[in-house]
Formats: structure tokens, sequence, C-alpha cells
């Protein structure tokens, strides 16, 4: 009888797929392993400092993209380089700058033209 062997993964890899920014997730997180189950209970019922990252932030930029409605390209021409809090993300959309508008239209673009080539295939 041979042992199942239990994938694990690093922390970084495990922020990744739970949506959240590393550095701003408790040591204990950071420095361990995550294993393959671990990150299943993490998603399926999680612990509170997750649901608040989840909820606050600070955000990884792949999260403040989407928020934004643009492209993480988008956030990095116009110079938002940082994790981003939920509350910042809302003053952005509340301000509305110029650089939101055409990353937004830029994406826009971007999605119709995919939409179009799908639709040709």
């Amino acid at each position: 009888m041979t042992a199942r062997k239990t994938q694990t993964m690093k922390p970084a890899t495990a922020a990744k797929k739970l949506d959240v920014y590393l550095p701003a997730t408790p040591a204990e997180f950071q420095d361990g392993v995550v294993s393959r189950d671990e990150l299943n209970a993490l998603q399926s019922d999680p612990p509170e400092w997750l649901r608040e990252l989840r909820k606050n932030g600070p955000h990884p930029r792949s999260v403040v993209a989407a928020r934004l409605g643009v492209s993480i390209s988008g956030l990095a021409r116009a110079g938002v380089t940082d994790a981003l809090t939920s509350d910042e993300i809302d003053a952005i959309r509340d301000e509305n700058p110029s650089w939101l508008e055409r990353e937004r239209a830029t994406q826009a673009e971007v999605r119709r033209q995919a939409e179009e080539l799908k639709a040709r295939d």
C-alpha cells in the first residue's frame, strides 16, 4: 500500500489562488506551506482574516484591475503599482480620472475584438 503524497504550495501561490495580497496575510500563512486540503478549507470556510482581506484589502493588482474594469497593464500605464484598499479603489472610481476612462475604453475595445474573433471562428 502506497502513501498518498499531499500536494503543497508556496504561500505566494495560495495567496494568488485566494485573490489576496500576500504581504497582508498573517505571518503564519506567509511563513508556511499550504496543502491542497488547507486551500480548499480556506476557500469553502474562510477565516475572519481572509474575509476581512477580501472585503477591505489591500488587494493585489489583479483584483484592483478587475474592480476598476481595466487591465493590469492599464494600471501600470497609469502608475498604479501598489496594492490598494477597497476605499482607495472606491475613491478612484468616484474621482473617475481621465486615465481610468481611457483604460476602460481600451479594455472594452479589446473585449469587443475578442468577441469578433470568437464569432468568426
